[in-house]
């Protein structure tokens, strides 16, 4: 691994985030869903990234399970990994923002450590939690993934909810209560709740 004396960064050569932002006529902003594996995430990303499509804003999903498979492939569930992934995802989400893009990451992020660690590499003033709030019991029900019912079984091991803890955020910047209202009215509340950081 690099020694940090040997690295060199340098920023102020490079055409600047404003440039970018202008250029795209949006701010880059940074949206981090996260709640339990089913609560609902990856379809209100999705949802989310089509309507403001339609609306000519650029964006960029980061997806907990796409990126797994790639980038962070050589990670598993511990919670030192957990924390590198995590850590990473912040680093790319910044320098999507940074590009003037707007940014939506759709992962677990269980623990007030790990958001905390994303807000500080992304900053605080650019970037908005949204919990996607849903009991264990129905994530469990719904069992999109299957994940659950292999969990259930030991197929699955270290599984955020079960086996690895999920602490409920203490004062998120909305809450999405996909366990007790519609997908519609979820994700209709998450656009109303998004726009007002987009246009410059």
């Amino acid at each position: 691994m690099a020694h940090s004396e040997h690295i060199y960064p340098e920023f102020e050569r490079m055409l600047g985030r404003e440039e970018k932002e202008r250029f795209l006529n949006q701010r880059g902003f940074v949206f981090w869903l996260y709640g339990l594996s089913g609560s609902g995430k990856s379809t209100l990303a999705n949802a989310l990234e089509r309507r403001l499509h339609e609306d000519g804003v650029f964006t960029q999903i980061l997806d907990g399970d796409n990126i797994r498979s790639g980038l962070n492939a050589d990670l598993g569930f511990s919670d030192e990994d957990r924390l590198e992934n995590i850590r990473r995802i912040a680093e790319v989400a910044k320098l999507f923002m940074n590009a003037g893009v707007v940014t939506i990451t759709s992962f677990i992020t269980p623990t007030r450590e790990l958001r905390d660690m994303a807000r500080e590499i992304i900053g605080s003033q650019h970037i908005r939690e949204i919990y996607v709030r849903c009991p264990f019991e129905k994530c469990a029900e719904r069992d999109v993934k299957g994940l659950y019912a292999k969990a259930a079984s030991g197929e699955v091991k270290q599984f955020t909810g079960k086996d690895s803890s999920f602490e409920e955020p203490e004062s998120p910047d909305l809450v999405i209560d996909t366990g007790n209202e519609s997908i519609d009215e979820s994700c209709r509340r998450l656009y109303e709740a998004v726009i007002p950081f987009l246009r410059k």
